[in-house]
């Protein structure tokens, strides 16, 4: 990468990202994404997954800055830095997104990536009823409660921390597969896989417990089955800066008591 990159800006609907992109703009100037060197989103975990699903066919490597509520995958925002210098020093972390597969009762199939998790959640009061393969192996036959998901490392420290599942630590091609608030099998909490597994969730019975899925933040309703694999064909390289890049939040997160 050259010493002055072309550096593409691009901010969530908030009012201090709009103020930020004005600010770098006329600083920097503006590039679009496909002829730029790098993105640099403006926002917080939302904006960047957001950016990650729009332009990650691009192949640029991302410098996020944080300017939303939650920013585990973005750098702090500092508008009297030079961002190209900090660009310069960042470290890389590559992360692969799983790729998500869902039938519907309608009989229609739908796809999304997910950089962070998938997620199957009961869509009424009844408690969902799902069965869980592995590489085509049985492994649960009727896991009851409100849902389950699948996480990668970088979004283990999200919604799946949350549902008591493990952190994952950057780069240990692993996946963490976490059941939502389980009722049986009642001592069940999951599993670490290998990022290569593939997992497929069966919805045992749709019609009077329906299930929807979650790629990230792209819902399918009504869903029978869902297939998840990690995608081979795709991978994005988020820069961080050197005193507080990725993998350290991630094992950081490992010791919050």
């Amino acid at each position: 990468m050259s010493d002055s990159p072309r550096i593409a800006f691009l901010a969530s609907n908030t009012e201090p990202a709009r103020l930020a992109l004005a600010a770098m703009v006329a600083r920097h100037g503006e590039h679009a994404p496909d002829a730029a060197d790098v993105l640099c989103p403006l926002g917080g975990d939302g904006f960047m997954l957001q950016t990650l699903h729009r332009y990650g066919h691009l192949g640029r490597p991302v410098f996020g800055m944080k300017l939303g509520t939650v920013g585990f995958l973005m750098n702090q925002y500092r508008d009297a830095d030079d961002v190209a210098a900090r660009i310069a020093l960042a470290e890389p972390a590559h992360l692969r997104p799983l790729q998500m597969t869902a039938l519907t009762e309608s009989g229609t199939s739908t796809g999304s990536l997910a950089y962070n998790d998938v997620s199957l959640l009961r869509q009424t009061r009844q408690a969902a009823h799902i069965g869980v393969d592995l590489n085509g192996q049985e492994r649960v036959a009727e896991l009851i409660g409100d849902g389950v998901l699948v996480a990668t490392p970088a979004g283990s420290t999200a919604y799946n921390y949350s549902a008591h599942g493990p952190v994952l630590p950057l780069g240990s091609a692993t996946i963490a597969l976490t059941p939502l608030a389980p009722y049986r099998p009642r001592r069940w909490r999951g599993a670490i896989l290998k990022a290569d597994t593939e997992v497929r969730f069966r919805v045992l019975d749709p019609y009077k417990r329906p299930v929807s899925v979650t790629a990230d933040s792209h819902e399918t309703r009504d869903v029978v089955e869902v297939t998840i694999r990690e995608c081979r064909d795709r991978q994005v390289t988020l820069l961080f800066d050197p005193e507080h890049n990725l993998e350290d939040r991630i094992l950081s997160e490992q010791f919050v008591f």
